[in-house]
């Protein structure tokens, strides 16, 4: 409670502005419309994805329970940075107060985290069902997986309210500072500040190995696994829907934690902020597209209950 009041008691009224994308009226409109469209395919088939887990009683295996979680966070991911960003494309630009740029950040910080354990979780998952098939049922169990999603949140909670509150300590000198971005992000935050920010720093790079790098090693380790028992799979229909299933969750993994490594843990040195602010685009829009998108359309059971969702609501409305 005390580290989030040092974002609220702030000496002198200091506020935020984001740096416009283009000044032209027609491109503005332009990235509006194509941010627009993008947001609503991302909450549309997201959305989908936990209507039919929810709905439909053969989805509900520890495999989808973890899916409908991660397209429930990449809903609420987006939501915290995408609304703010489309009223900040178009007209002048719009100030946001300190304790806001705080509350942005605690929380997109808070769901990305939680999003990198959950794509560990998943591959520990996949583990399970490939190298311990037949005592699956018995290590997954719905407990385990309650207690494996709430564990993410919460280590995610400590972490970012821990990050946000030491950066929001530091001094930021003037009224109104830009930020080189569309979001307020560690990184292009820290560069505001009037002070030594290399304690900053440091804290940083440990809470970014701490949600990108382990989380990836582990998911590395549970693929060489995985990769192993598969070549042992005697059938070649069995090895290829097993190499499917992995592919697909190995897609979002490279993309997700590849991006934000460039972010997050590249030297200072090496970076430029417009580079950050591109790629922060692929992670904040293309990775939470992917998921209903891979998971989908390359995946049979449930691509089966979204058709038969769709056909018995077409029967329903034509009676």
């Amino acid at each position: 409670m005390f580290a989030w009041n040092s974002i609220l008691n702030q000496s002198g009224p200091t506020e935020f502005v984001f740096r416009v994308f283009t000044a032209v009226p027609e491109f503005q409109a332009l990235l509006f419309l194509l941010f627009l469209l993008l947001y609503l395919m991302i909450l549309c088939g997201n959305t989908a994805i936990i209507w039919v887990v929810c709905t439909h009683t053969s989805l509900r295996t520890p495999m989808y329970f973890f899916l409908s979680n991660l397209s429930f966070l990449e809903i609420c991911y987006t939501s915290v940075v995408v609304p703010l960003m489309l009223a900040n494309i178009w007209g002048a630009q719009k100030p946001l107060p300190l304790a806001g740029c705080g509350a942005q950040m605690f929380f997109f910080v808070t769901l990305g985290s939680t999003d990198c354990f959950l794509l560990a979780v998943m591959a520990y998952d996949r583990y399970v069902a490939i190298c311990h098939p037949l005592h699956y049922t018995l290590i997954m169990t719905q407990k385990l997986c309650i207690q494996l999603v709430a564990g993410a949140l919460a280590l995610a909670l400590f972490l970012s309210l821990q990050l946000t509150a030491l950066i929001f300590t530091l001094p930021f000198c003037g009224h109104r500072r830009e930020i080189n971005h569309f979001l307020c992000d560690v990184p292009p935050v820290l560069r505001l500040a009037c002070a030594d920010t290399r304690v900053h720093q440091a804290v940083l790079y440990v809470v970014g190995i701490l949600v990108l790098t382990v989380p990836f090693l582990l998911i590395c380790v549970s693929y060489v696994f995985i990769t192993l028992a598969i070549l042992r799979i005697n059938s070649a229909e069995g090895r290829r829907r097993a190499f499917s299933t992995c592919s697909s969750h190995l897609t979002v993994v490279l993309l997700q934690y590849g991006c934000c490594s460039l972010v997050y843990l590249r030297p200072r040195s090496s970076t430029s902020e417009d580079e950050d602010r591109q790629i922060a685009l692929v992670y904040t829009f293309v990775t939470p597209l992917l998921n209903p998108l891979i998971y989908t359309l390359r995946n049979k059971d449930v691509k089966g209950a979204l058709r038969n969702a769709i056909l018995s609501k077409a029967a329903a409305d034509a009676h």
